[in-house]
């Protein structure tokens, strides 16, 4: 079958995915390529005769690994997907180094296709966590499914983000095995991610978070998404190469988001502003940078200039009743928490914990300092 056949290929040293794709090309099939000798694997461009006989050996001995992830994924209720399977991610089949097989917990639907990859640095700001969770809040709600990397940071903020939402879909890419969670404090966040999306990863299982592999995941994290919105970066942070990647290597959009002027930790998103990356203030300058959008995305019913007057907006029924009660007490004209605490006599931890679910819902916006409003 292709499936063990991609994973034999995937599982043989010295074959990486774009050799394994001019291998399968080169025999016709999957199959023929796992029993192909030494002297045709010198003909093929990127092995020639040096490291044919090393792959060819490998090839002898691969299947048994085989048999054994397909053992561990049945075990572990995971999914392996292969380069030639309908169910393999367009989006990423299209990159020019697509993996030839795909550990997947949870599920990988239709409408992922629309889907908008949010990265930033491990180590971020409150206004970065903050920024993180809002928009992919607010690109859940317009449809789109949020992929990122899982990692600490920026990562984990969007993910937690696009779950706020009731339909919300996010997708992680993980830099080991399935069964080896990295960072391994997000183990219970990666469960959520397999029940309300899907948390894949190229790596056998069993295979560790080493330095070596997060550069290759984060071609698929980019390669899993229309464009790529960086959040919150240094000069140094691998978000900026995933950026690179999807607009260099996969010719997708880069959007980033401004910071502080004197926030060192904004000083990667900048110089991607600079070299051209769409600056994101707002929703709408992500919805702009991907049109035309596939049928399944829901665009916003109105933009920032003709939205509603938030005294028009209809209070929702699924928020609770102190958030209710926020919303009902907050107008066009900024409030501090202090006046909100007195207006409907709820207490401090409750009005904080609302306001922050209000926001990520983009019912109402922080103003300067800690004063609210309605929001758009």
């Amino acid at each position: 079958m292709a499936l063990r056949d991609y994973l034999h290929l995937s599982l043989t040293k010295g074959l990486g995915p774009v050799l394994i794709r001019r291998l399968v090309e080169y025999a016709g099939s999957a199959e023929k390529a796992c029993l192909t000798p030494a002297a045709d694997l010198a003909q093929i461009e990127g092995i020639g005769e040096a490291k044919a006989r090393g792959i060819a050996e490998s090839l002898r001995t691969a299947a048994a690994d085989a048999d054994t992830q397909i053992r561990k994924a049945t075990e572990l209720g995971a999914r392996l997907i292969a380069l030639d399977d309908d169910a393999y991610p367009p989006l990423l089949k299209d990159i020019h180094d697509p993996p030839p097989v795909l550990y997947v917990l949870g599920s990988i639907e239709d409408r992922d296709l629309n889907a908008l990859c949010i990265v930033g640095s491990r180590r971020c700001t409150y206004y970065g966590r903050e920024q993180a969770e809002r928009f992919a809040a607010l690109l859940a709600g317009a449809g789109f499914t949020v992929v990122s990397g899982g990692a600490r940071g920026i990562d984990s903020a969007a993910h937690r983000g696009a779950l706020q939402h009731p339909d919300g879909r996010t997708i992680t890419v993980l830099g080991s095995g399935l069964d080896v969670p990295y960072p391994p404090e997000n183990e219970n966040l990666f469960k959520q991610i397999a029940q309300r999306g899907a948390v894949i990863s190229e790596f056998p299982f069993g295979t560790s978070p080493t330095a070596e592999n997060f550069p290759r995941r984060n071609r698929v994290v980019s390669g899993m998404a229309r464009g790529v919105f960086v959040v919150e970066a240094d000069q140094r942070s691998g978000a900026l190469i995933t950026a690179r990647l999807a607009n260099e290597d996969q010719g997708r959009p880069v959007f980033a988001l401004p910071g502080r002027v004197d926030n060192l930790m904004a000083a990667g998103t900048h110089q991607l502003i600079r070299d051209g990356a769409i600056l994101v203030a707002c929703l709408e300058d992500i919805l702009a940078g991907l049109h035309p959008f596939p049928d399944s995305v829901r665009e916003p019913a109105a933009t920032e200039q003709h939205a509603e007057k938030p005294a028009d907006r209809p209070i929702l029924p699924s928020l609770s009743e102190p958030q209710q009660l926020i919303i009902q007490h907050l107008t066009a004209d900024p409030i501090t928490i202090d006046q909100l605490i007195d207006r409907t006599s709820l207490d401090a931890s409750v009005i904080l914990q609302s306001l922050t679910y209000l926001s990520l819902k983009g019912l109402i916006k922080r103003m300067d300092g800690q004063t609210y409003a309605r929001g758009r």
